[in-house]
């Protein structure tokens, strides 16, 4: 039982298949474990006992009677706090939506629920999910895994750290540009982001809504790819005899690189390396149009997610945190026709992409070309607050501009992640690739 909480949730699932787990200990151990833990209060902004254990006791009779919906029947979960859950707040990290409660599930979670996942509670996040720190001074800030001064990345920071710190086996995020794949980097974790469109977003609080995306956050390939065919209704690819041997991947050098510090280049250069030695060719490419790509954003981002909450935001502006505050007010400064000459500059680059990445399996990047800045010093110097969360999204947008799948894996260093960007929609292949490449790291 003691090792519970450091297993994978493919691993407590087959525990549970084998009759060596009991689900509703399993679950009472991980709602203890939430209990105890000094920072548990950073990391939850609630916790849904009574639904977890009602959850627990259904799984476990199925379990008994060999009727198990998943490999992750029974397996205990948390939730970003911008999937609804129903009857119990969902407040996206922000004081605008004080008390708003749902009356259904999101889409998602009732996909999950059906598979049999048991949901814990949901998790603090960046005030509505727009920025890659995860602070947030209005709520709550969980502490980074590895120093707890530091940024733990978000916006998924709570979903993050819930399974960093042992208290869920797994956690579900969203991703609208870098939102799960940051920190998962910064926490050590495997952070699958979606493609648009490929997982439902009802019931889920909104971004920017065509960029917004779910994804897992969790201890290995593995558990990514039961958690996306959970999500997905679907299931799971096989990852059996995946190999990086004959593989071509592509080392992204356009704007990837720029600025990055010593750490996350040494981490990188490592992972390349350890591909290498599996098998696969690397080339180099340049993709120049990814920087025009780049320069968009805020007109994009902006735009979109001012026009979402504009009503809502200026019915109360003293509510947020003044750094978020500014970030959405940026979007007023764009017209409509900027909106629409935004995207179609985007839909351009997108083709010379998918044109130049044709002959690669995967694209690589460092997933954050920085490691977590201090937590003081970004609530103190607003100079430094923007230049870091500006740079700590930079490579995970790529990924979100250009409609992606793709895959962060944990390269060994400390807060230190490699991403493996896939086609649009290709999430089963990335995820076979990715298991294949954690071979290779570790």
């Amino acid at each position: 039982m003691s090792d519970w909480q450091d297993m994978t949730a493919a691993d407590l699932g087959r525990g549970i298949a084998a009759g060596e787990i009991d689900p509703v200990e399993l679950t009472q151990h991980f709602l203890d474990a939430i209990d105890a833990h000094e920072a548990s209060e950073r990391i939850y902004a609630r916790v849904t006992p009574e639904r977890a254990l009602a959850e627990a006791t259904a799984a476990k009779e199925r379990a008994r009677l060999k009727l198990r919906r998943s490999p992750l029947d029974g397996v205990p979960i948390s939730w970003k706090d911008l999937f609804d859950t129903a009857g119990v707040v969902t407040e996206a990290g922000s004081k605008l939506l004080d008390g708003r409660t749902p009356d259904a599930d999101a889409e998602v979670l009732a996909a999950a629920t059906h598979q049999g996942l048991v949901c814990l509670g949901k998790t603090h996040m960046s005030e509505l999910a727009f920025s890659g720190l995860g602070l947030n001074p209005k709520t709550a800030t969980p502490p980074n895994v590895h120093d707890p001064d530091n940024a733990p990345g978000g916006s998924s920071s709570g979903a993050a750290t819930s399974v960093a710190f042992g208290l869920a086996a797994a956690g579900i995020g969203s991703d609208t540009g870098g939102s799960v794949r940051v920190p998962a980097a910064w926490n050590d974790l495997v952070g699958l982001k979606t493609a648009s469109g490929v997982l439902s977003l009802k019931g889920t609080v909104p971004l920017a809504p065509r960029f917004d995306t779910v994804g897992p956050l969790c201890k290995s390939v593995e558990d990514a790819a039961l958690l996306f065919a959970a999500l997905a209704g679907e299931n799971p690819v096989d990852l059996t005899a995946a190999s990086l041997k004959g593989t071509r991947l592509a080392v992204l050098t356009t704007a990837a690189f720029d600025d990055i510090r010593d750490t996350p280049r040494k981490a990188f250069d490592r992972a390349v390396d350890a591909f290498r030695n599996a098998g696969a060719e690397i080339v180099e490419l340049a993709i120049p149009e990814l920087n025009d790509a780049l320069a968009l954003s805020p007109i994009l981002y902006g735009s979109e997610a001012y026009g979402t909450w504009k009503e809502v935001i200026e019915a109360n502006p003293d509510a947020m945190f003044k750094e978020i505050l500014a970030r959405f007010r940026s979007g007023e400064a764009f017209s409509a026709a900027d909106y629409v000459a935004a995207w179609h500059q985007i839909d351009a680059v997108r083709t010379t992409y998918l044109q130049a990445t044709a002959g690669f399996d995967a694209v690589l990047c460092p997933t954050c070309p920085i490691t977590p800045p201090n937590v003081e010093r970004l609530l103190t110097d607003s100079t430094y607050y923007v230049t870091e969360n500006l740079l700590t999204l930079r490579n995970t947008r790529i990924g979100n501009l250009m409609g992606l799948s793709v895959l962060s894996l944990p390269t060994g260093i400390a807060s230190c992640g490699v991403s493996l960007m896939g086609k649009p929609r290709d999430e089963r292949r990335i995820l076979r690739l990715g298991a294949a490449a954690e071979r290779a790291l570790a």
